[in-house]
C-alpha cells in the first residue's frame, strides 16, 4: 500500500517534533539521587564519566573536583561542566550530559504488586500501576495521590489515571468504599 507524500511528510514532522520535544524534556530534567548519568566532553575520553548519583548528589570530576548536581537540570549541569573546562584546561569544550538510568518510581495501596519500580519516560499512573501488576479488587482508580519533589519541596498531587508520572514520584492508589 502506497501512501501519499503529504501523509509521510505528516509522519515525518509528527517524528522530528516529539524527537525534539523529547530531548527538550531530557534536558529540563531535574536530577536526583538515584539517577545514572554520562558526562561526555566531545574528544576527551579522560573527561567520560559515568555514575549513579547518591543522596548528597556530590560527584568528583577531573580537574573540577567535587561538583554538586542533585537539584540541576540536564542542560545546567551540561553548562557547569562547560564554563568549568573552558579556558584554563580546554578553549571550547562540547559537554553533553546523558540520564542512562533514572531513578525509580514507587507506586503502594491497591495494587497486587506494590514497590520499586524503573522510571520509563512517558509513563502514567494507569501504565504504573499495569508494572505493578494490575489494581486489586478494592482499588479507587479515581483516588490516586502522587507525593513528588518539587524544587526540594515534597507535594501532594491528587491524580487521575493518565497523570504523568516523574521518576521518585510515590504513588499511593487509595482504597474505595463500597
Amino acid at each position: 500500500m502506497a501512501f501519499p507524500k503529504s501523509a509521510l511528510l505528516v509522519l515525518l514532522t509528527l517524528f522530528i517534533s516529539s524527537f525534539s520535544h523529547a530531548q527538550n524534556v531530557e534536558g529540563d530534567y531535574i536530577l536526583g539521587s538515584g539517577d545514572e548519568i554520562k558526562i561526555t566532553v566531545f574528544g576527551q575520553e579522560d573527561l567520560t564519566v559515568e555514575t549513579r548519583l547518591s543522596n548528597n548528589g556530590v560527584i568528583r570530576y577531573p580537574f573540577l573536583g567535587d561538583i554538586r548536581l542533585v537539584g540541576k537540570s540536564v542542560n545546567q549541569v551540561e553548562l557547569l561542566i562547560d564554563q568549568g573546562l573552558r579556558g584554563d584546561y580546554l578553549v571550547d569544550p562540547s559537554v553533553s550530559v546523558t540520564v542512562i538510568e533514572y531513578r525509580p518510581f514507587f507506586i503502594n495501596g491497591e495494587v497486587s504488586k506494590p514497590g520499586g519500580y524503573p522510571y520509563q519516560p512517558g509513563l502514567t499512573v494507569e501504565k504504573a500501576a499495569a508494572l505493578a501488576g494490575g489494581y486489586t479488587e478494592r482499588a479507587a482508580k479515581s483516588s490516586v495521590l502522587i507525593r513528588r519533589n518539587i524544587t526540594g519541596t515534597e507535594t501532594s498531587i491528587e491524580s487521575a489515571t493518565s497523570e504523568i508520572v516523574m521518576p521518585g514520584d510515590i504513588i499511593t492508589v487509595q482504597q474505595r468504599f463500597f
